[in-house]
C-alpha cells in the first residue's frame, strides 16, 4: 500500500512538473512568434514529451511549408537568371550573389584590420614623443577608410533610427491631441491627406534647402547628408503612427473617460492612466507601419542626398558598372529586405511586451 502510494505521489510530481514545463514553453512560444521563430516551439513540446504526431504537423504548416517556399524560390532564381542578359552581362543567380556577399565581408575585415594598424602606429608614435618629453607633436587622427558594406548597414539604421524617432516625438502627441479634440482633429485632416501621398524625391529637394541653410556648423556625428536623409524619413513616415494613434485615442472607452471626468482627473493623468493604455494596440500597429515606410524611403532619400548608407551603396555600384556590381545590388536588396523584416520582428515584440491585448 505504501508502494502504491510513493508511486501514485512519484506520477503527480510529474505531471505537475510537465504542466509547469508546457506553461513555460507556451509563454515562450508568445515570443518566439513575435520574433518569427514560432517553428521551435513544437520541437520544444517534441523534447518535452508532448505527442510527436500532432507536433510535426504544427512544424510542417510553421516551417517545412515556409522553406519549401524559399527553396522553390532560390530555384527558379538560379534556373531563370542566367536567361537574362544586361549591359552588364547575364543577371547573377544566387551563388554569385551568396559570393559576394562573403566577399563584401572580406572586405570589412580587411578595412578594420588596416584600421587597427592605423592606431596602433598613431599609439606608438605618440607614446614615442611623450617619453621624449615632445608633447606638442602629439595628435590624434581619425582613421579615414572608406566606409564598408557593413558600415554603410550602421549608416542607414542610424538615418532610420533618427528619422523614426523624430516622426514618433512629432506624431503621437498630434495623434492624442486629434483623437481628443475634433476640433483639432477637423483642423489638421486636411493637411494629413494632403501631405501622406507626397513622395520622398519630392521632399528631398525642399529638405535639403532648408537643412543646408539652418544647418551650418554639422556635428561630426551629424552630418549633413545624414540629417536630410533622416528628416525625409520623418515626413514621409509620420503619418501611419499619426493617423493609428488618433483612431486609437478616439476609440477609447467612452464609460471610462466619463470615470475620468467624475474623478475631475487632470488632462495629463487622463492621457497616461486612460488614453495610453487602452489606445497602445493601435498606436503600434501605427509605429510598425510608420517603421516599414521609413526603411522603404530610406533607400531613395540616401541615393539622392547621398548618405553614406545602403542607398548609396546601390547607386555607386549602378554608376560603377563592373561585372560585380549586379549581384552586390542584389546583395542590397535581400539585405534590405532581411533588415526590414527584422525591425517588424522587433516592434512586434515591444508591441507584446507593453499590449495588454497581445499578452491576454
Amino acid at each position: 500500500m505504501a508502494n502504491a502510494d510513493t508511486a501514485g505521489s512519484t506520477d503527480l510530481a510529474r505531471a505537475a512538473r510537465k504542466e509547469k514545463l508546457f506553461t513555460l514553453i507556451n509563454k515562450a512560444g508568445g515570443w518566439l512568434d513575435a520574433l518569427g521563430f514560432s517553428w521551435l516551439v513544437p520541437l520544444m513540446k517534441i523534447a518535452a514529451g508532448d505527442n510527436p504526431k500532432e507536433q510535426l504537423g504544427e512544424l510542417k504548416r510553421g516551417f517545412l511549408i515556409p522553406l519549401l517556399g524559399i527553396v522553390t524560390f532560390l530555384v527558379l532564381w538560379g534556373a531563370l537568371a542566367p536567361q537574362v542578359q544586361t549591359s552588364l552581362g547575364a543577371v547573377p543567380g544566387p551563388a554569385q550573389v551568396w559570393s559576394q556577399s562573403v566577399n563584401l565581408w572580406h572586405d570589412h575585415v580587411r578595412e578594420r584590420e588596416k584600421a587597427a594598424a592605423f592606431y596602433e602606429r598613431q599609439d606608438a608614435r605618440n607614446a614615442k614623443y611623450e617619453a621624449e618629453g615632445k608633447t606638442d607633436k602629439i595628435k590624434f587622427r581619425s582613421y579615414t577608410g572608406k566606409p564598408t558594406y557593413i558600415d554603410q548597414i550602421g549608416t542607414s539604421l542610424l538615418t532610420v533610427g533618427l528619422g523614426f524617432l523624430i516622426a514618433t516625438i512629432i506624431a503621437v502627441p498630434l495623434g492624442i491631441a486629434s483623437g481628443l479634440s475634433r476640433s483639432f482633429n477637423g483642423a489638421i485632416n486636411p493637411l494629413i491627406q494632403i501631405f501622406k501621398p507626397v513622395s520622398p524625391l519630392a521632399w528631398l529637394p525642399i529638405v535639403t534647402m532648408i537643412v543646408s541653410a539652418t544647418y551650418a556648423n554639422p556635428y561630426d556625428w551629424l552630418s549633413k547628408s545624414l540629417l536630410i536623409s533622416a528628416v525625409t524619413v520623418t515626413l514621409c513616415s509620420m503619418w501611419p503612427t499619426l493617423i493609428n494613434t488618433a483612431l486609437g485615442v478616439a476609440s477609447v472607452d467612452k464609460d471610462l473617460m466619463n470615470v475620468g471626468r467624475v474623478l475631475q482627473l487632470p488632462t495629463w493623468k487622463t492621457i497616461t492612466k486612460l488614453v495610453l493604455p487602452s489606445s497602445l494596440p493601435l498606436i503600434f500597429t501605427g509605429l510598425r507601419l510608420s517603421l516599414g515606410v521609413g526603411w522603404m524611403v530610406l533607400i531613395a532619400a540616401e541615393m539622392l542626398a547621398q548618405n553614406p548608407g545602403l542607398g548609396k551603396f546601390v547607386w555607386d555600384e549602378f554608376q560603377n558598372g563592373s561585372s560585380q556590381s549586379l549581384a552586390k545590388i542584389m546583395v542590397a536588396v535581400v539585405t534590405i529586405g532581411l533588415i526590414g523584416f527584422m525591425l517588424d520582428r522587433l516592434m512586434f515584440a515591444l508591441q507584446r511586451a507593453f499590449t495588454f491585448s497581445a499578452n491576454r
